[in-house]
């Protein structure tokens, strides 16, 4: 009698333990984790490096010798265009412009008294020709002796900062010697070359963003400002020149710059990279649909940050497996334990 109790009261036992167990009410399901496919936005780039130059750049030079003067600037401070920079000795080019000015005055009398004689019939038009030559000849001379004064200043040609200068008051020089580099900073250059393959997706105006190895963390906007025409045959690649504010100054020419040039932007689904069930040369992922696992096959696009790019049958707001998927096949019936809904997009 006892025996048959026992027998009785354990099946009921054991049929009430499982109903009461979470997990084994749909028995023969398999539990997984889902997270929806989403749709994000992508940027298809092209990564290069390259090297920043000035806008505008010189090596100030006299085109006169003479003896240095006076140094009318600071180095390594912003001049204006015109601004004075270094002056040469000009008492002789100011005696050349007195000699020159006092000879058109000379010129300038005698061709008014030519003038005049010729009108009275004294003198005969070929001398009245003469003199009004001679005049023309002083008036070039003082032009002349006015320019070799001018070129005793130095002028600062445009906006700029000054480099560090190589002469000093009192030194002799003569045309093409250095005196000081000037440079415009307030927008750089850098130059750089991407493969040929991408010739005909690169336009001036494309997007570009910069960042530096001297600035860790630092990253600057920039524009495509021009393309070359030519394309390298050594290394079948192009070279771009692009702009990039520099108001506070930081960024200087020579700086060494990794460049990141935008090519398009473009929608793609993605999906986390752990929802990738390879098989052979394929790729598919496991999608929930009423209840149960279905295959289906992607291809696979750019990786980025665990996640990935697919197109196939999918849309976005799929279901698609993350975890368990070595326990699924498909078809089989699965029983979402968790459904994992990450609100951070793949970042770009």
């Amino acid at each position: 009698m006892i025996s048959t109790l026992r027998l009785t009261i354990f099946p009921l036992f054991f049929a009430l333990f499982l109903s009461s167990t979470p997990g084994w009410a749909q028995s023969g399901a398999t539990r997984v984790e889902v997270l929806p496919v989403r749709q994000s936005e992508l940027i298809r780039d092209v990564a290069a490096v390259g090297t920043l130059v000035a806008r505008e750049s010189v090596m100030l030079r006299p085109e006169i010798s003479g003896r240095i003067s006076a140094i009318s600037f600071e180095e390594g401070q912003p001049v204006s265009k015109g601004q004075l920079l270094v002056q040469l000795d000009p008492a002789m080019a100011q005696a050349q412009l007195n000699q020159a000015q006092a000879n058109l005055n000379l010129a300038s009398s005698q061709h008014q008294r030519s003038a005049q004689l010729s009108r009275q019939g004294f003198i005969s038009q070929q001398a009245k020709d003469e003199s009004g030559s001679r005049l023309a000849v002083q008036q070039a001379e003082v032009q002349l002796a006015r320019v070799q004064l001018d070129k005793t200043r130095i002028r600062a040609p445009f906006d700029g900062v000054t480099g560090l200068r190589n002469v000093s008051v009192g030194d002799y020089v003569g045309p093409g010697t250095d005196l000081v580099r000037l440079e415009a900073i307030s927008s750089l250059n850098v130059d750089f070359r991407i493969p040929e393959q991408y010739l005909a997706d690169v336009k001036p105006g494309m997007p570009v963003e910069l960042g530096f190895d001297a600035f860790p963390g630092q990253t600057r906007k920039g524009s495509v400002l021009a393309v070359s025409p030519v394309v390298d045959a050594a290394g079948r690649s192009i070279l771009l020149r692009a702009q990039v504010p520099n108001e506070d100054g930081a960024l200087r020419p020579g700086l060494f710059s990794r460049v990141r040039l935008e090519l398009s932007r473009y929608q793609a689904l993605m999906v986390p990279e752990t929802a990738l069930a390879p098989a052979g040369q394929d790729q598919y992922v496991y999608v929930v649909n009423d209840g149960r696992a279905e295959r289906r096959q992607v291809q696979v696009g750019v990786r980025e940050q665990g996640w990935v790019q697919v197109t196939g049958n999918l849309q976005a707001g799929d279901s698609v497996l993350v975890a368990g998927l070595q326990k699924v096949r498909d078809g089989v019936p699965v029983d979402i334990q968790e459904v994992i809904d990450v609100q951070a997009q793949p970042q770009q």
